[in-house]
């Protein structure tokens, strides 16, 4: 398996290297460097795929982006960090893989996006947050019932929520109020696989 991760600093890519470090397997890393004016991706990447996103993973001929259309792809590939079962686990497997993206981030992006907004910025915030405390209190409730988000197992689909509770700690004020799910980041940022991800990752904001 001849894997290349086109990786962008600061980005969702970083959960790719972390899954590839917990499938323990080999894979190199082009690198990418943010607009430090605008936060934006570097042209460079539209010559790797039309989008100009992060991440894309290539595997011999496929070529593959979304962050968890490649997280499934390698779940399956390998038959590890999937759904322990195939019912309530794999339930919520399939839910949390989805939910990461389709319903936490979208709200955390408007955040941003309106933080940067002059003197109404603040104002469009404050209305947002009741928005993204529904997801954090709903994550809270998930976490204070279970170890992990599909079960008593580690799966992809807590690699898909790190992203976007690592960016509510520095952008909604995800905090000590929510103490399951602030144990929850403490026990995957100590993961060996999630540590050495970050070193041959470099520069990541939310961790």
């Amino acid at each position: 398996m001849s894997l290349t991760v086109h990786h962008l600093n600061h980005s969702r890519s970083q959960r790719l290297l972390w899954l590839l470090e917990e499938l323990q397997l080999p894979y190199e890393i082009r690198f990418y460097e943010r607009n430090k004016a605008t936060m934006l991706a570097p042209p460079e990447l539209k010559q790797v795929h039309p989008l100009g996103k992060s991440p894309v993973l290539e595997d011999g001929p496929i070529k593959l982006v979304e962050t968890g259309a490649i997280c499934e792809y390698l779940v399956d590939k390998t038959g590890r960090l999937g759904p322990t079962d195939q019912g309530e686990g794999l339930r919520n497997y399939r839910q949390f893989m989805h939910y990461a993206e389709g319903s936490v981030m979208p709200n955390l992006l408007l955040m941003l996006a309106m933080s940067k907004v002059p003197l109404l910025g603040k104002v469009a915030v404050k209305k947002v947050q009741p928005m993204v405390d529904v997801h954090l209190d709903y994550v809270e409730q998930v976490l204070a019932s279970r170890p992990w988000f599909a079960g008593q197992a580690m799966t992809a689909a807590d690699i898909m929520m790190s992203f976007p509770l690592e960016a509510a700690t520095s952008r909604a004020g995800l905090g000590p109020s929510r103490p399951a799910t602030m144990a929850w980041l403490k026990k995957i940022h100590a993961r060996p696989a999630y540590q050495t991800a970050l070193k041959k990752g470099g520069e990541y904001a939310y961790a």
